[in-house]
């Protein structure tokens, strides 16, 4: 099997595994998750792999975990984290979701550290409706202080703006 394609399967795999115990947890009295995981193109072009499964808690902390991946340039960069906060539109089906870096492997001098803040915002657009599912790339300091200030202002540009199609895999938000 290509590494392409074993990447591929292995994302396939955890994004399964993180909407399962998103359920799970969900089961358990956790009033709000965002769950997903596949494929969107970053600015219409760069393919990046996703997954994440956030759960809040009654005691308003949140947990979970999430992870991309991208290839640009010939330089593969990988990020896992885990979740310290998420915030929930059920009106709109959005979620805003924060966290810390847990692990980064990269081929890019530039890529991030290790125990920085990240974040990132998804939208659920439903079963069967026309209109795909989207996230975003991760942000980082200094677009915000914290993730924790990103998913207290759940900032939400006009038309969708900055968020990209999913086009392959699924996000629900609950």
């Amino acid at each position: 099997m290509k590494p392409s394609r074993r990447l591929s399967v292995l994302v396939t795999v955890l994004a399964s595994i993180a909407i399962l115990a998103g359920t799970a947890l969900a089961s358990e009295g956790v009033g709000r998750a965002a769950t997903g995981g596949g494929h969107f193109l970053f600015s219409g072009f760069l393919d990046v792999q996703f997954g994440f499964s956030a759960v809040a808690k009654a005691d308003g902390s949140a947990q979970g975990s999430f992870h991309q991946s991208y290839t640009l340039e010939g330089q593969t960069t990988s990020y896992w984290g885990t979740v310290t906060c998420l915030s929930v539109d059920t009106v709109n089906d959005r979620a805003w979701i924060g966290g810390v870096l847990t692990k980064v492997k990269s081929d890019d001098p530039g890529a991030r550290l290790v125990g920085e803040d990240v974040w990132f915002r998804v939208l659920d657009s439903s079963q069967g409706q026309d209109a795909a599912d989207r996230s975003t790339v991760f942000g980082f300091t200094p677009l915000f202080e914290s993730s924790a200030a990103y998913c207290a202002g759940r900032p939400w540009p006009a038309d969708n703006a900055r968020t990209w199609p999913v086009i392959a895999g699924n996000i629900s938000v609950r």
